[in-house]
C-alpha cells in the first residue's frame, strides 16, 4: 500500500466535516430551510444526518417530493447557511490548511469539493481566505449536476487537472459515507475517511474507506 500511496498524484478533499468545521451548521441552516416551508425539521433531521455529503439539492428532492418544493427549500438552506458563514460562524478544521500546503510540497494536485451549491462554496472560500489555495474547487453544478455518492466530481477533477494519468493515482478524502463511495465509483487508488465530520469509523469502513484517519493532518503523512 505504500508505493501505491506514494504514487498518489491528485487529492480530492471534501470540504465541511473534513477540512472546514461543521460545528452544526448544516443542520442548522437545514431547520430554518425546513421552517421556511412550513415542514418540521425534527421529523427530517435523521434523514439529513444520513445523507451528510450527498448534494443538497437531492436531499430536499427525497424529503419534499417535489422540484417546486426542493429548489424553494435549497435556496432558503444556502440563504440560511450564506448567513451564518456571515456571521463569522465558518472556520478551517485545526491543521487543514497545512496539510494541504504539505500536500502541495509534496508535488501533488489538490481539488476541494462540496455538496453545497456554488455561492455557499465561494462564501467558506472567502471566509476562510482559501480562494488562491488550490487549483480547483468543484461542487455537483461543476460536475454535471449530480453530486456525491456519484463519482462525477472525482472524475472532473480527474479530467480537469490533468495532475493523474490513472484514476489509482487520486486519493479521495471525506467525512462520509457518501465520500468514500463517490471515491471507490471513481476508482481511486486511495479512498480514506476521517472522524472529524459526520460519520464514524464503521460507517466508513462500510462504505469503502480502505484507511480511516483521526483528521486530514496526518493525511501527508500517509502519502508520503
Amino acid at each position: 500500500m505504500a508505493d501505491r500511496n506514494h504514487d498518489i498524484r491528485l487529492v480530492v478533499l471534501d470540504m465541511a466535516g473534513t477540512t472546514v468545521a461543521d460545528g452544526g451548521l448544516v443542520e442548522e441552516a437545514f431547520a430554518a430551510a425546513a421552517r421556511h416551508l412550513g415542514a418540521d425539521p425534527d421529523g427530517m433531521i435523521d434523514h439529513v444526518r444520513a445523507t451528510m455529503g450527498e448534494s443538497k439539492i437531492s436531499v430536499f428532492r427525497h424529503l419534499f417530493g417535489e422540484e417546486a418544493k426542493a429548489q424553494e427549500a435549497n435556496k432558503a438552506f444556502e440563504a440560511a447557511y450564506a448567513e451564518l458563514v456571515d456571521g463569522g460562524r465558518v472556520e478551517a478544521l485545526p491543521g487543514a490548511r497545512e496539510a494541504i500546503e504539505e500536500l502541495k510540497s509534496q508535488g501533488r494536485t489538490v481539488v476541494l469539493t462540496t455538496g453545497f451549491a456554488r455561492p455557499t462554496q465561494d462564501a467558506i472560500l472567502a471566509a476562510l481566505g482559501w480562494q488562491d489555495l488550490v487549483p480547483l474547487t468543484l461542487c455537483p453544478a461543476d460536475a454535471g449536476g449530480r453530486g456525491r455518492p456519484y463519482p462525477d466530481m472525482v472524475l472532473t477533477a480527474f479530467l480537469r487537472t490533468s495532475a493523474a494519468d490513472d484514476v489509482r493515482r487520486v486519493a479521495v478524502v471525506g467525512d462520509t459515507s457518501y465520500d468514500m463511495l463517490s471515491g471507490v465509483r471513481a476508482g481511486a487508488g486511495l479512498v480514506a475517511g476521517v472522524l472529524t465530520g459526520a460519520h464514524d469509523a464503521e460507517a466508513l469502513r462500510a462504505a469503502g474507506a480502505g484507511q480511516v484517519l483521526d483528521g486530514v493532518g496526518q493525511l501527508p503523512g500517509v502519502l508520503a
